[in-house]
């Protein structure tokens, strides 16, 4: 099983917290949540932001015009009015480690803000969001208490094995 994961920190340099900081911890997490998930193998795009910038994102792509925690842009999803993308693997645009899955978006300082107010360590927090984006990206959602109690349960499994617990 291969899961690749590509990040990027778009908050400039010098920003503190470092985010290379988080890319082991998030690495062993995207194996965990895929192992979870039966995937075997897939990319999982992630870049870390700040609040104006997850804020942009989230008044463009959902009318929300406010900071968030979190933003994933699942590959997989098809719209009314969207084609199916269709990926064989093959070709120029064949990634190492397999499938692209999509994009998750994580503003480190909301993040670091929620692990204070919910009095936990920053990594159980960036922890939780990318697990919590992760599962965005194969299409669980929490739009009912059913499937929240689902999507909140899975995360929770893949949280404990990390030792991320609260």
């Amino acid at each position: 099983m291969t899961m690749v994961l590509e990040w990027l920190d778009e908050r400039g340099s010098g920003a503190e917290p470092p985010a290379e900081r988080w890319v082991p911890l998030l690495e062993r997490l995207l194996q965990l949540a895929a192992e979870e998930e039966g995937i075997g193998d897939g990319v999982v795009s992630l870049t870390f932001t700040d609040d104006e910038g997850i804020r942009e994102l989230n008044r463009q792509f959902r009318g929300v015009d406010k900071p968030t925690d979190v933003l994933s842009f699942p590959l997989r999803e098809t719209g009314a009015d969207e084609p199916a993308i269709v990926w064989d693997g093959d070709g120029p645009d064949a990634l190492e480690g397999g499938e692209p899955l999509g994009d998750i978006v994580i503003s480190l300082p909301r993040a670091m803000a929620q692990a204070e107010e919910y009095g936990h360590s920053p990594e159980r927090e960036i922890g939780f969001l990318f697990v919590h984006g992760f599962l965005h990206l194969l299409g669980y959602d929490h739009d009912t208490a059913e499937r929240e109690r689902e999507m909140f349960d899975r995360q929770e499994r893949v949280l404990a094995k990390a030792g991320l617990t609260r």
